[in-house]
């Protein structure tokens, strides 16, 4: 029965059973690295495929989306041109463009000051609301770029936008057509996603605008889905993979509408498109199936020709264990096995040639255990005598003495090493009188056995004192009687802490079971000096810790204090604050109308009112403006027009903060700048002129650069200086700093008769500049508004050399 009992754990737990698990999970390991392969790489196939048609979708619809909106706004600006000058030329194209685009469901015209002036929508006309509309962002970005895209917005879940395109001309106004969108769900028919997937389109800020049949619900705001996040984030990647407006996973494809900033999402289940995955895995474990039954059946036959060998070598082993040793294993296989049998009988023969031989050797190891017992004895109460105590005096003298016992010499001696005195000093001793006078007690660090075995962390045996080198030791352990010593140098990973002298009157090798006990000693004794030392150690930080926390007490009462000024600080500075923004603003607002620098002299002055005030003055005018801008914007598009002249206001725009002039108005192309007023110069004449001047030489290559885009453009300057009303005009809403006087209007009406590149002053202004320019006469001018010709000249150049030598003669004369 046992023999039946071990055959099936032989079966179950032996080598039968390790040898068909074997083979069968190296067949299942196989076939399960093949299967994921073959998995994986059908995986990453399969979603590649799908996410790169779904992009090409996304890609297609967004094109189609954007060239629909193009094409509106192409049809509304059809109706913004200049020819439809009255309400109702403007009424009959917008009902027309109405009646053709079924997607405009109103629109609405806006003057040149951003005020409603007519409205048509298919089931009414309303004109004259008056509604002003000068802030709103679909007036203000249209008159600044052409075109503008409102964000779209809804009502009763309709989504809607609106489209802004400025009319030709000057100031003209702008029209503004309101989108349905609900034309944006004819790109995401069944037809065009798909019966599997599904599609939609997502403003900036994540809510649907159109989707297919089964997509999200129009309106409904889908920006903390992570692929959606993705898309709608500037700069950020889209994202192939995420989850549906339901929560489940799915594969997903964007692309972006550039003009508009919409996002179309295609996006298919990650369970249906996974499908074909999911197959080839169940066919994958069918085969593993197949393979781990084929590996379990081979696994069976094999193991099982392996029994009869094992067992009789199981067998043989078991009637060695018992003590037969005459027994012999008989097995004829011709591998492995066989010889394992062979191996067994000649360790039979072996044993029972040994045994004879054994009871001596037990005899032997048990007197080395006891031995080893006493020496571990000893050691355990060296051990609680240095976890006791940290009392060097008590535990050095404990280990001293069981030393003595355990290497059965005459005496020991443990030195301590004092690494500032650089020497070993005497601090226990068993055999020798430990008070007594000699050289042994200091011995200094150098040419001694105690320094060389420090020096190599090994202990140093002498077996015949007679014949070794002369040394303090050497002589003292002689005089002393005793001829062999053992130094073992008590060190560890900190530095040097002394010796261990193991001292035998006999001579005669130690041995190296003596020597690797007396290592264990010498580690006891170093845990003793540092847990001594580390005590000290302890006791003296603690003493520093106390001083240490009176003194934290004492600065943790002054940052009290301080913490209370610090608050008092805080509040006045948030009043200062308050004070600074208070002047930022101020300067803010002037900075609209005068230069950096005259606007911070204003808001510094105690009394910036009065540098504001109405009050009369003489000032020196300059007008300028492009020759032929009138026929340009007529004949050009609004945007070249607008672009045309942002170049020629930010080009003016330096030179008049540069001679800090005040600008007083644009009108077009149109531009008046104040000198002398509100901030006065001397030399405000000068600064005028001179500016003029700089004006020319930056607009010219401006000029050239615009006729080489087919723009015949000039640029005229009329210069006045005289009396002008200054002082601030407008309403509590809107106040602009202006000069009120004849002498604007000559200069407006000289830069009228200016030529292209021509500056034309006033006969006053020329003698104001005479020794810093070059000039010449001009015909008397017929000025409207004035009844007597005025005497002009036109200013050719700037003399800087003139320039410079007046400034010296007048710093010569301030000096």
């Amino acid at each position: 029965m046992a023999g039946a009992n071990d055959k099936t754990r032989f079966l179950r737990e032996g080598l039968f059973a390790k040898y068909v698990v074997s083979l069968v999970g190296l067949v299942v390991f196989v076939l399960a690295v093949n299967g994921a392969m073959e998995s994986w790489i059908s995986y990453r196939a399969t979603t590649t495929s799908l996410t790169d048609r779904l992009e090409d979708k996304a890609q297609a619809t967004a094109r189609q989306i954007e060239q629909s909106i193009s094409e509106l706004e192409r049809q509304i600006s059809r109706v913004t041109t200049a020819s439809r000058d009255t309400l109702e030329k403007r009424r009959t194209d917008y009902a027309q463009l109405l009646q053709q685009v079924a997607v405009v469901s109103q629109l609405f015209q806006l003057n040149g000051d951003g005020r409603e002036v007519l409205r048509v929508s298919r089931q009414s006309t309303t004109t004259g609301s008056n509604a002003d509309l000068a802030r709103d962002m679909r007036f203000t970005d249209a008159v600044a770029r052409g075109v503008s895209y409102a964000p779209p917005y809804f009502v009763d879940h309709t989504p809607y936008m609106s489209i802004s395109v400025a009319h030709s001309g000057f100031n003209a106004g702008v029209t503004v057509a309101e989108i349905d969108l609900s034309f944006l769900s004819e790109y995401l028919s069944d037809a065009q996603v798909g019966k599997v997937a599904f599609a939609y389109v997502v403003d900036p800020r994540g809510r649907v605008l159109a989707t297919s049949s089964k997509g999200p619900d129009v309106g409904k705001d889908l920006s903390n889905l992570p692929q959606v996040a993705a898309a709608v984030a500037p700069g950020h990647q889209p994202d192939t993979s995420g989850t549906d407006f339901n929560g489940h996973a799915v594969l997903s494809a964007a692309s972006t509408v550039p003009k508009l900033g919409w996002s179309v999402m295609f996006e298919q289940s990650t369970t249906q498109a996974l499908m074909p995955i999911r197959d080839q895995l169940v066919r994958i474990a069918l085969l593993i199936g197949m393979g781990l039954m084929v590996a379990i059946l081979a696994g069976t036959l094999l193991a099982r020709r392996m029994i009869i060998p094992i067992t009789a070598l199981r067998d043989g082993a078991h009637k060695l264990g018992e003590g037969d040793f005459s027994h012999r294993i008989d097995v004829h296989t011709s591998d492995e096995l066989e010889d394992l049998a062979g191996q067994f009988n000649r360790m039979a023969g072996q044993i029972q040639e040994t045994y004879s031989n054994l009871e001596t050797k037990v005899e032997e190891r048990t007197r080395d255990l006891a031995q080893s017992i006493n020496e571990l004895k000893v050691l355990e109460e060296v051990g609680r005598a240095v976890a006791a105590s940290l009392d060097l005096d008590a535990v050095l003298p404990t280990i001293a003495a069981r030393a003595i016992e355990i290497t059965h010499a005459d005496a020991v001696l443990i030195y301590g090493y004092d690494a500032e005195a650089r020497r070993f000093n005497l601090v226990e001793a068993n055999g020798i009188d430990k008070s007594a006078e000699g050289a042994h007690v200091t011995i200094e660090e150098g040419e001694s056995i105690l320094s060389d075995a420090a020096a190599s962390g090994e202990p140093i045996a002498i077996a015949d004192l007679d014949q070794a080198t002369e040394q303090p030791l050497r002589d003292v352990a002689i005089e002393a009687g005793f001829h062999s010593v053992l130094v073992v140098p008590l060190v560890d990973q900190q530095g040097t802490l002394g010796s261990l002298v193991v001292l035998r009157r006999a001579s005669g090798e130690f041995a190296a079971s003596i020597i690797g006990l007396m290592r264990t000693f010498a580690n006891q004794a170093v845990l003793a000096m540092r847990n001594a030392r580390l005590f000290t150690e302890v006791d003296h930080k603690g003493r520093e810790l106390a001083a240490a926390h009176e003194t934290v007490q004492e600065q943790a009462a002054k940052l009290q204090e301080q913490t209370e000024q610090l608050k008092d600080w805080n509040k006045s500075l948030e009043e200062r604050v308050a004070t600074q923004l208070g002047e930022i603003e101020r300067i803010r607002k002037l900075e609209r109308f005068l230069a950096p620098q005259v606007a911070q002299l204003i808001a510094s002055s105690d009394s910036p009112e009065g540098l504001l005030t109405s009050q009369r003055r003489e000032v020196t005018v300059v007008f300028c403006d492009l020759r032929g801008f009138t026929a340009f914007t007529e004949a050009t598009e609004p945007e070249e027009a607008m672009n045309v002249l942002r170049e020629y206001h930010a080009a003016l725009g330096k030179l008049i903060f540069k001679y800090e002039g005040t600008l007083d108005k644009y009108a077009g192309d149109g531009v008046m700048i104040l000198f002398n007023a509100p901030i006065q110069f001397e030399d405000h004449t000068q600064r005028a002129v001179k500016m003029a001047v700089e004006m020319r030489e930056t607009i010219g290559p401006l000029t050239e650069r615009w006729r080489n885009r087919g723009h015949s453009l000039g640029f005229g300057v009329g210069i006045a200086v005289g009396y002008a009303t200054l002082g601030q005009v407008g309403f509590e809403q809107r106040l602009e700093y202006a000069a009120i006087g004849s002498v604007t209007n000559l200069a407006s009406r000289l830069c009228g008769e200016a030529q292209p590149n021509q500056i034309v002053v006033s006969r006053r202004v020329y003698g104001i500049v005479e020794p810093w320019v070059e000039a010449r006469a001009l015909d008397d001018l017929q000025l409207k508004g004035f009844n007597h010709p005025v005497l002009a000249m036109e200013i050719l150049s700037w003399r800087e050399e003139v320039e410079n030598v007046v400034d010296a003669a007048a710093a010569r004369r301030r000096g």
